[in-house]
């Protein structure tokens, strides 16, 4: 984007309206040692078109993604995003909008963000949902953060190590707050040991964090342990994929008290990895501690529907600790997308794109089990359209990954020391299955 500075009459103008003569007045409180004097040793600047040209050479240098068939994900998917989808958030009434404190002039907005709510309050089978976090491992710290204000007294947060690195890392730098301490159990296991997590669980314990399905694209049999919580007088927290939410049993039905997830996978692009969009969803019991924002549907004077922000005033959330949450936005042009491809899809339609997708990643599995290069560390385990693999075949798999990425396939993401977690969304055709399958058959 090209930056339009102020005019000199502009500045002028400012400067005398606040009392000082010059820029440099603005910086007369910053002790003389610690300010920058010579200026920055850095080349001198160059003109706009020679930046434009300098950065399109840069990007140059780049494998563009669009050359190559896209097998990653471990939270961000290559879902197909419908057309639609880019019309509609280019509308100027949504991407040039503030946060709607103003209903009056934002019942477009807030009826957008209400049908998002209504979308994940369907798919978790929870009461309540929130307008959306920032992503899905914020969201999960959020939870748990909630979680031990509903519990006074209790502070340990049990997370089973399956749920993921970069949530895990997440819960850990929230923590460092010092309001809760993350246990992870089972780390770096590809599905959570349930005796560890049963032995864990005692009277101080807040919550629960599960995976549903895990990092790994595994379903684990979680009803023991949302049942063994329960009896601990903790909460059980579920981190979700929301589409698979369409075929599995949800949270609501498996009796959990909050649903957090990354809905990246509902209409919206990879986008080089962000921006991501956190979902929330808990019982009507626990709604008055939910963070973020909430809208609410009523009507107006005339009797025709209304929609409002509700429950939390804005000034809550700048209320710092004593605050329920110092979260105060949301992902709201990434949440209407989502809405928009929830409404488009449909219950049937959603459950037929997860449904799609689990049956070709089941398919290239067993085909790259056949060429006898992987072995499956868990074998007999029920997947989703996720699952991960350990190489067996010639040499490191750092040296078969560059050669399946020069050969144009990304085929997932390195985990461990041989292991590679692959994604199959709807978007692979069965060719780029073949393809995939018929590189690793033929590396040497």
């Amino acid at each position: 984007m090209n930056y339009i500075p102020i005019t000199t009459d502009e500045r002028e103008e400012m400067l005398a309206r606040i009392g000082v003569a010059t820029i440099e007045d603005l910086f007369c409180d910053v002790p003389a040692e610690a300010r920058l004097n010579g200026g920055l040793d850095i080349e001198a600047g160059l003109e706009e078109m020679q930046v434009a040209a300098r950065l399109d050479a840069l990007a140059r240098a780049n494998r563009s993604a669009a050359d190559l068939v896209c097998f990653a994900g471990g939270g961000s998917y290559d879902h197909y995003q419908p057309a639609f989808i880019d019309n509609i958030l280019q509308r100027p009434e949504f991407f040039t909008a503030y946060t709607p404190y103003q209903p009056e002039v934002s019942q477009g907005t807030l009826q957008a963000i209400y049908e998002f709510q209504t979308g994940i309050c369907e798919l978790s089978g929870l009461g309540v949902a929130n307008a959306s976090m920032y992503d899905g491992a914020s969201a999960l710290a959020e939870a748990a953060l909630m979680a031990c204000r509903i519990k006074r007294g209790r502070s340990r947060v049990l997370v089973a190590g399956s749920i993921g690195p970069e949530k895990i890392e997440t819960l850990r730098t929230y923590a460092q707050a010092g309001a809760f301490t993350a246990e992870v159990i089972s780390e770096d296991a590809y599905t959570c040991n349930s005796d560890l997590v049963r032995d864990a669980l005692r009277d101080d314990v807040a919550a629960l964090c599960l995976p549903y399905p895990n990092y790994y694209g595994i379903v684990e049999d979680i009803a023991p342990l949302i049942a063994a919580a329960q009896e601990a007088g903790a909460l059980v927290i579920l981190d979700c994929n929301p589409l698979l939410l369409s075929v599995l049993k949800s949270p609501g039905d498996l009796d959990a008290d909050i649903a957090t997830g990354e809905a990246q996978c509902l209409g919206n692009a990879l986008s080089f990895g962000g921006p991501g969009l956190g979902f929330f969803a808990c019982t009507e019991a626990l709604m008055r501690q939910i963070p973020g924002r909430l809208v609410g549907k009523t009507v107006d004077i005339s009797g025709h529907d209304a929609y409002v922000l509700t429950l939390a005033t804005r000034e809550q959330h700048i209320r710092r600790e004593k605050a329920t949450s110092n979260i105060c936005s949301n992902h709201a042009l990434n949440a209407l997308a989502a809405g928009a491809y929830l409404a488009a899809a449909g219950p049937e339609g959603l459950a037929q794109i997860a449904l799609a997708a689990c049956a070709k990643a089941r398919r290239l599995h067993d085909a790259l089990i056949a060429t006898g290069r992987f072995r499956d560390p868990c074998p007999g385990a029920v997947f989703g359209y996720e699952f991960v693999l350990e190489w067996c075949g010639p040499g490191p798999l750092e040296q078969a990954y560059d050669a399946l990425i020069k050969a144009g396939i990304l085929p997932g993401i390195r985990t461990g020391v041989a292991g590679l977690l692959i994604a199959v969304t709807e978007k692979r055709s069965d060719q780029e299955i073949d393809a995939f399958v018929r590189e690793v058959s033929s590396y040497v």
